[in-house]
């Protein structure tokens, strides 16, 4: 079956062959890494919530 062009399907032997991609690009590491800080940035507001519920220094409406 032609897919398209000059492209054929591949076998599962052949897809089998494939490699390549299997590196960590710099655009995954900083997409990682703005991740870890969104939970970062996420934990640090919870923990001052909280110590000012405890406290009880509420700013009020």
């Amino acid at each position: 079956m032609q897919i398209g062009g000059n492209m054929k399907e591949l076998s599962t032997s052949e897809m089998k062959n494939i490699s390549g991609g299997g590196t960590i690009s710099g655009s995954l590491f900083s997409a990682l890494a703005k991740g870890f800080n969104v939970f970062v940035d996420m934990g640090r507001a919870l923990g001052s919530s909280i110590r000012r519920l405890v406290n009880n220094n509420m700013c009020g409406f």
